[in-house]
């Protein structure tokens, strides 16, 4: 993650974009050296905000955890047969 100065980082504002885009970076935006913003390309934000979502939601997250123990179980079903009860 980059740091950057206030002051700059309204100079770069425009080209921000396309080097966040580029390098798959977040910059951070610092007052007096301290961070008060970060700037990420939006699919990066898009993924946090599901993340997020997800772990919110109980009911998944149970779901995962119980899914996460099924698996170091051994309690796996081969993927030709997941397919084919999806319907796929």
């Amino acid at each position: 993650m980059k740091d950057l100065p206030i002051t700059e980082a309204r100079h770069e504002l425009t080209s921000l974009p396309d080097k966040l885009s580029e390098a798959h970076e977040t910059v951070t935006v610092t007052r007096r050296g301290k961070p008060v913003l970060a700037i990420l390309p939006w699919e990066e934000y898009e993924a946090l905000a599901e993340t997020l979502d997800i772990m919110a939601d109980e009911d998944l997250m149970a779901s995962l955890r119980q899914g996460v123990k099924e698996m170091k179980q051994g309690k796996l079903i081969p993927w030709e047969r997941a397919k084919r009860k999806l319907g796929l």
